[in-house]
């Protein structure tokens, strides 16, 4: 097992190296290099040598990229020009990290309550008109776009009939207490359940439009390999034996047709926190995924470099923990 883990280790670390490749390569390739990117209006020739010598950017590039990795390491990006004006740019990533970890937590706590049990049933009435139902309810989830499936929520539901809130993550006139940054879990730690309350009607709208392609997936995943599960010798033999229904069901079909569905979690998860861009957008949710958005229309580069290797780190930690997950569940994945 130590191996194992190890191995993927290895294995993310040389992803987040590609990565900072890539994002330096970026970097250098900016219309009027980073310097232009950063000061703008403002580059005058004075200041462009000023800013060149302290980024580094007139040393070579093989050194350039080393102090670059360095200042990332640290945490040191620069400071945000556009989302979050003189603030730091890796404060504004952890400012906007615990909205899109309970966006994105809801999401899939939404999705797969929803996804598995429904694709374990539809499976057991394979052919069925409830199995029909469900599977076009699934490619609904998957064709419709997000941002088209957010835009009707917000339409109908907030501004038509006027049930949830359009958008924010909490009423701008509640005076609440923050502690963790994930306005629910503060209301209820606090004991300000009206701000928890409040916190959670302004999840509800993005919570459906960002759950719908992970619910449709994880349900036609389940039920895909539950129907393969069903028709494997090792479930016959068990009915042959005699075993219980609820014993075969249990112990020989749901755990094994989970190994598929454990990935397909972890992976819409990383998915998700790696940045909701269109939902958080469209609700105005301040999120890491609307820091996105914000940062290309605003230029704003510093920002940009954190959040997207923060999000590729986001990303291939999840991964590493699904491989873990499926190592315990499944431990011939260990030898491979």
């Amino acid at each position: 097992m130590v191996r194992f883990i190890v191995r993927r280790l290895f294995q993310m670390a040389v992803v987040l190296v590609v990565l900072s490749i890539l994002l330096f390569a970026w970097l250098k390739a900016l219309p009027g290099g980073p310097v232009s990117a950063i000061l703008g209006e403002r580059a005058t020739p004075a200041r462009r040598a000023a800013l060149e010598a302290a980024l580094g950017l007139d040393q070579p590039v093989h050194v350039q990229y080393f102090r670059f990795v360095e200042r990332a390491l640290h945490g040191n990006f620069g400071a945000s020009t556009g989302v979050l004006p003189g603030e730091d740019a890796f404060q504004v990533f952890l400012i906007r990290l615990p909205a899109t970890i309970e966006l994105s937590f809801f999401a899939i706590l939404l999705a797969v309550a929803l996804g598995i049990p429904l694709g374990y049933f539809a499976a057991r009435r394979h052919g069925s008109p409830v199995d029909s139902g469900a599977v076009i309810l699934s490619l609904i989830g998957v064709a419709v776009p997000v941002f088209f499936t957010a835009f009707l929520l917000k339409y109908y539901v907030a501004v038509q009939w006027n049930l949830l809130p359009v958008s924010g993550r909490q009423d701008a006139s509640l005076d609440a207490t923050r502690v963790t940054g994930l306005f629910v879990l503060d209301g209820i730690l606090t004991q300000e359940y009206d701000a928890a309350w409040d916190a959670v009607l302004h999840l509800i709208l993005p919570t459906l439009a960002l759950a719908t392609i992970p619910f449709a997936i994880i349900f036609r995943i389940t039920r895909a390999s539950v129907l393969d599960t069903l028709d494997a010798d090792f479930v016959r033999t068990a009915e042959a034996k005699g075993l219980s229904t609820r014993v075969i069901r249990g112990r020989h079909v749901l755990r094994n047709a989970m190994l598929p569905v454990v990935t397909t979690i972890g992976l819409s998860l990383g998915g998700l926190l790696a940045g909701a861009i269109l939902t958080e957008t469209v609700f105005s949710f301040p999120g890491i995924g609307d820091a996105i958005a914000q940062g290309y229309r605003k230029r704003d580069y510093a920002v940009l470099q954190v959040l997207i290797l923060a999000s590729a780190a986001i990303y291939v930690v999840i991964n590493l923990l699904v491989d873990i997950a499926y190592a315990i569940i499944d431990p011939r994945i260990r030898t491979r």
